[in-house]
């Protein structure tokens, strides 16, 4: 019972925390009270695990949050591969918003009620009586929730939705524009209000602060992909470039050897690119790196670098 379940709690906690890692652990908690329980008194399975996961989860949001204080840099969520079971369904195009690296990490600004109120309710279709049940609330309560967070996440722009040719070809003309050695076609490519994040965790060199507007991306891109052996010696050899898609975008991954150095995804809009998201936090990059790997060979993106 609790397995046939496993894939929609691990997408639920995903989409909450932003973390697989973290996710799998909610999960594995949610296992343990399901174990512990006396299952005869449980009327509906389903529902009884999605409230103590939900819970678990709430409890993670707050602890993350005080955390999040102390962490160096900015914090960016945990990137997943299409295929993913994190990634859950993806029948609606609100299903795919929902796990986008843009959209998790705009949910961040959301209160943890929030949060939960728009995944569940956004991702999942559950009804407001539902989640007000699971979340100990009044269903107008619940409405009130659903509203707001809505309301936050109203200015995000809507994403051009690709597949793994599309992707590829963005990340082509991406790394083109990158590896120039020119301003001008990154400044072409990227939206005029456009914003780089970038995530080291302070495990690895990496911006501390948001950059805001074409130009200043793109003179940061620039140096960023700007060859030398000072770069090849903290990545431990010459990177490959890869075309995949992460998150349900575009996103350039960064490979030296079988180790996934970098990714960077790319927010495809029909204004531009309008965000680009940099994790190179290497304890962020362990599971993409091992299904990278397991999915292999890859055909790399021919670059001089």
């Amino acid at each position: 019972m609790f397995e046939s379940c496993r894939g929609r709690l691990e997408a639920i906690a995903y989409r909450l925390l932003g973390s697989a890692g973290d996710a799998e652990d909610a999960v594995q908690d949610a296992y343990l009270r399901w174990h512990a329980a006396d299952r005869e008194r449980i009327e509906t399975p389903e529902a009884w695990l999605t409230k103590v996961l939900t819970n678990l989860c709430l409890n993670r949001l707050t602890s993350a949050r005080a955390r999040r204080e102390t962490y160096v840099g900015q914090w960016l969520p945990e990137p997943v591969l299409d295929g993913d079971r994190m990634l859950g369904p993806a029948d609606t195009f609100e299903q795919r918003e929902s796990v986008s690296m843009a959209m998790l990490t705009l949910m961040e600004r959301l209160s943890p009620n929030e949060r939960v109120v728009y995944v569940l309710r956004e991702a999942f279709g559950y009804a407001h009586r539902e989640i007000a049940e699971i979340l100990d609330l009044t269903e107008s309560n619940c409405q009130q929730i659903h509203r707001r967070a809505k309301q936050h996440l109203a200015a995000e722009r809507r994403r051009t939705e690709v597949d793994a040719a599309a992707a590829r070809k963005i990340v082509e003309e991406f790394l083109a524009a990158a590896l120039s050695g020119d301003t001008q076609p990154l400044i072409r490519l990227l939206a005029d209000d456009a914003v780089s994040v970038a995530d080291g965790g302070g495990k690895v060199v990496a911006r501390r602060t948001p950059i805001l507007g074409a130009l200043d991306i793109a003179m940061y891109l620039r140096g960023m992909f700007r060859p030398s052996d000072a770069k090849r010696a903290i990545v431990g050899g010459d990177p490959v470039f890869h075309a995949a898609v992460v998150n349900g975008g575009p996103a350039v991954l960064v490979a030296v050897g079988e180790q996934v150095v970098g990714v960077l995804c790319l927010d495809a809009t029909a204004d531009g690119l309008a965000a680009v998201h940099v994790q190179v936090n290497p304890d962020k990059l362990e599971r993409i790196t091992r299904q990278w790997t397991a999915a292999g060979p890859h055909r790399p993106i021919p670059t001089t670098w």
